[in-house]
């Protein structure tokens, strides 16, 4: 499989990424339209993008929300950013 059809994959069903190979999960691109697919794709991606807010933010902007479940530890007790992410329409939170 190569990139593109990986692209086309997860474009259709961002929850595909879970069947891609490791390395699929490590492609901005990738994982990027995964996530925008859907939001709870994130947990399938590399760790990396769980800890990245440029990343998350830019994620939300497109699609509108990321589970607050699939976001690092991290980010999830970072007020400042909690706050940046409803401002643009944001984190689902847990239910």
């Amino acid at each position: 499989m190569d990139k593109k059809e990986a692209l086309k994959i997860v474009q259709r069903d961002g929850l595909e990424l879970i069947n891609l190979p490791a390395h699929f999960k490590k492609d901005k691109e990738i994982v990027f339209e995964a996530v925008k697919k859907n939001g709870f794709a994130l947990q399938y991606a590399d760790d990396s993008f769980k800890k990245d807010r440029k990343f998350i933010l830019e994620v939300i902007k497109q699609s509108g929300f990321i589970p607050l479940s699939c976001a690092d530890e991290s980010l999830n007790q970072d007020k400042e950013f909690i706050l940046k992410t409803i401002k643009q329409g944001g984190f689902v939170l847990e239910f």
